[in-house]
């Protein structure tokens, strides 16, 4: 960092250039009021928190001594490079062309090199504009007219300062950042940043050449937050802040942190968005969202990563923009009986290889694919296809990059001083301070920004064990205990269930759901109850468990039984999600089919089993994107899913078999009305180990909403094989059907089943069905009416 030193060697001499200012200018009057040393050392050293005491117009005379006649101001400027200023008067033509009234010329001095100071008469502190000259570089002059930034005054509203010291602005994203807005009938941008402990923040852009002596900004101290109002930008325009920091070393150049857009990666700059309110058509969505993401709802969920879903090879392996998925995503997730789409993060990040888990701009959507606008026409065409969007969100940590939040005012101030709190060692990133008020509301704000700005159905929150637990990937010595000498993070706690709380009170029907892979009580309980307030908590263990267990050749499943049947402990004490996501075929873990064994049939026989077991299995349900075309390569960002295995018909049929599954799902209470109710399962068969055969039954609200699963994880099929079964399941004249079969001819299946209509047979405990049960498949018979 470079040490800021401004020409202090004539600072005396400028005082008292300045108290001569209304007599140099021509049009007499006295010194203004705050032209002394002290100011003047503080605007050079980038001390000054209100630049506005010493620039811009300040009124010399006595309003009342004429009542008729305008005030006169000493109005001082301050355009380092410049090389004059004039003084026009506002009139209906506000661009100072052709005959435009010049009403002074404001002197320069040499000893402060871009000061400019004169007095002029006017009716108003406003009634004027600015006419800059500037060398253009090439030998000749270029003219910059524009209202005067300092003639304007406080920004931000008494209501919003305190909301802002308090932590509770839930709309920070129109509040601080760069807003398009009209200030006393000037259009322009309003710039706000939280930087309590800079000595001075000034915003830099394009607009004027990067160079932060031009725009230093106001400080309202109560609230450690800057603002500047800069005429007659617009939208599109790129900036970031120059801050110098407590100790007077200027910070490299900082994007901001609620900025709403910004630019293509790899450049750095936040983007001034867009003002204009996009027009959303989906208000019977957003009114039947509610019952659509209800607990007795089905809720399938196909997890996309935006950049890589299909790749544009013929231009260079480009990704989709928001308007091509729209086009391309949208039909083919409808298409394949999914009821979500989920993203992983789409929030603006550096580092394309982090797949957007190392976010830097909480409130932007990545410009990699479009602007604001886009991502939400994209949302909005979702609704209009009955599609719901989910999208992760990453409030536990954030990169270090130097445009950035890390040491973003010169101190640790979005994140912890003390790297035994602040630093994550698994990702080399920062942890967010909880702790304080304000980073709490930017979180909170954020979670907001995409749930009410972009009508998001969803936000899966990552890496929640993470937040929960100081200890969380740390030895001992490494990290520090809470005030009672434990290990639980109470500031995040307290964060979570204010966030949820926050969301649950003001976007209805929303969904708050959390990837937390330990045994913390309650995460899905309301916070009322003592829990955390999400409404979901992906189920981990259930994951690594049930694919432990497939990736057993059969012949020793009978060894790992528990690994199927484990979950079903535990499965009603939270609201779950099965998910087989993105980080369960990535890293070297292998593609969903590379895990099971056997010869490619019995490989995909395995993977239509599992998958289906996952569907009729207690639980919501989260695949990635290309499980379901049973692609052989893991994940690789930098590639599209293997979408030419489609051309192979046993692929395409495991296709098919997603898409039945997602349709049964749906279609079928049973299988999704009580997935959260242990009056929704019952086992029928769950200790035939020797044979690695289950069987359960699924029940709906009604009584006749029951659907009876039997899987057999071996290659064996098994001819006469029963399944006991009891009360209203057993009863006579109870049919039973099957309605699907994953070894079905058309998943590419032996085709080996059940046709026809079953009766319950037998006496008493021993009544039940003889079924034949195909190799490695999952077959689901639907109850009929008596």
């Amino acid at each position: 960092m470079n040490e800021v030193s401004p020409d202090r060697n004539s600072v005396d001499k400028q005082v008292a250039l300045m108290a001569a200012a209304g007599r140099n200018s021509g049009s007499g009057g006295s010194s203004a009021p705050s032209a002394n040393a002290d100011t003047i050392h503080a605007l050079l050293d980038g001390r000054l928190g209100d630049p506005f005491r010493l620039l811009g117009p300040h009124r010399v005379n006595d309003a009342d001594a004429d009542a008729d006649a305008p005030d006169l101001y000493e109005i001082r400027v301050y355009q380092p490079g410049a090389l004059g200023v004039e003084i026009l008067a506002r009139t209906g033509d506000d661009e100072g062309h052709g005959k435009a009234t010049v009403l002074g010329t404001l002197q320069p001095y040499a000893e402060a090199e871009g000061f400019f100071i004169g007095s002029v008469h006017l009716p108003d502190a406003k009634a004027y504009l600015l006419r800059v000259t500037w060398p253009d570089g090439r030998g000749g002059r270029a003219v910059q007219i524009a209202e005067d930034a300092y003639a304007f005054g406080l920004l931000l509203g008494e209501l919003d300062i305190h909301l802002l010291k308090e932590g509770r602005h839930r709309e920070l994203g129109r509040c601080l950042g760069a807003q398009t807005v009209q200030v006393e009938g000037v259009a322009g941008v309003r710039f706000a940043v939280w930087a309590p402990n800079a000595q001075r923040v000034s915003v830099v852009g394009d607009f004027n050449l990067w160079d932060g002596r031009r725009h230093p900004m106001r400080l309202r101290a109560e609230a450690g937050v800057w603002e500047i109002f800069v005429p007659r930008l617009p939208a599109g325009t790129r900036y970031k802040y120059e801050i110098v920091g407590p100790n007077g070393h200027l910070q490299p150049q900082k994007a901001d942190p609620v900025a709403r857009a910004t630019e293509l990666p790899p450049g750095t700059a936040s983007v001034v968005a867009a003002g204009d309110p996009f027009v959303w058509s989906d208000a019977q969505w957003m009114a039947e969202r509610g019952g659509r993401q209800a607990p007795s709802a089905p809720l399938s969920v196909y997890e996309v990563h935006a950049g890589s879903w299909l790749r544009v090879m013929e231009e260079n392996g480009r990704s989709l923009d928001w308007v091509e998925l729209s086009d391309r995503l949208i039909p083919y997730v409808v298409g394949m009986g999914f009821t979500h789409v989920e993203f992983m993060p789409i929030m603006e990040h550096p580092f394309g290889g982090s797949w957007g888990y190392q976010p830097l701009s909480q409130f932007a959507p990545s410009a990699r694919f479009g602007t604001p606008a886009d991502f939400a026409r994209f949302v909005d065409r979702a609704h209009a296809a009955g599609l719901g969007v989910i999208l992760d969100w990453v409030p536990a940590h954030f990169p270090g990059d130097a445009h950035g939040m890390a040491h973003f005012d010169g101190t640790a101030l979005y994140e912890h001083v003390d790297p035994r709190e602040g630093f994550h060692q698994d990702w080399n990133t920062l942890i967010f301070n909880l702790g304080r008020n304000e980073v709490r509301g930017f979180l909170i704000a954020s979670a907001l920004e995409w749930l009410e700005n972009f009508h998001v159905d969803a936000l899966r929150v990552d890496a929640v064990a993470s937040m929960l637990y100081r200890d969380y990937s740390r030895e001992p010595g490494e990290w520090i205990p809470n005030v009672y000498g434990g290990r639980e993070n109470l500031e995040s706690v307290a964060f979570l269930k204010e966030l949820n709380q926050t969301i649950a009170e003001r976007c209805h029907g929303a969904l708050m759901i959390a990837e937390e892979s330990t045994a913390w009580p309650g995460v899905s309980a309301p916070v009322a109850h003592g829990g955390l307030g999400f409404s979901y908590k992906w189920n981990m263990g259930w994951m690594h468990d049930s694919l432990r267990y497939v990736e057993h050749d059969p012949a020793h499943r009978r060894y790992h039984h528990n690994d199927f049947t484990f979950g079903l402990l535990y499965a009603f004490s939270e609201r779950f999600v099965l998910p087989i996501s993105h980080d369960e075929v990535v890293h070297g873990k292998g593609s969903l089919l590379s895990k099971m064994p056997g010869d490619v049939w019995q490989k995909l026989a395995n993977m239509r089993a599992y998958l289906s077991f996952m569907w009729t299995h207690p639980g919501k349900k989260l695949l990635f994107m290309g499980c379901e075309l049973a692609q052989w390569t893991e994940w690789n960002h930098d590639a599209s899913p293997q979408w030419e295995l489609l051309d192979d018909p046993r692929h395409r049929g495991v296709q098919q078999l997603v898409r039945d599954l997602n349709h049964l799902y749906v279609t079928e209470p049973a299988l999704h009305a009580r997935d959260a109710d242990a009056e929704g399962f019952r086992w029928a068969i769950g200790d035939d180990s020797n044979n690695s055969v289950f069987a359960y039954l699924r029940q709906g609200f009604h009584r006749h909403e029951q659907m009876l699963i039997v899987v057999n994880m071996t290659p064996v099929p098994r001819h006469g094989y029963r399944v006991p079964l009891q009360g209203d399941a057993a009863e006579a004249g109870v049919q039973w059907e099957e309605v699907f079969n994953s070894d079905a001819a058309v998943y590419g299946g032996s085709n080996i089943g059940n046709p026809g209509v079953h009766r319950c047979d037998g006496e008493g405990d021993g009544r039940g069905l003889t079924l034949t049960l195909p190799p490695l498949s999952t077959i689901v018979f639907r109850k009929g009416a008596i």
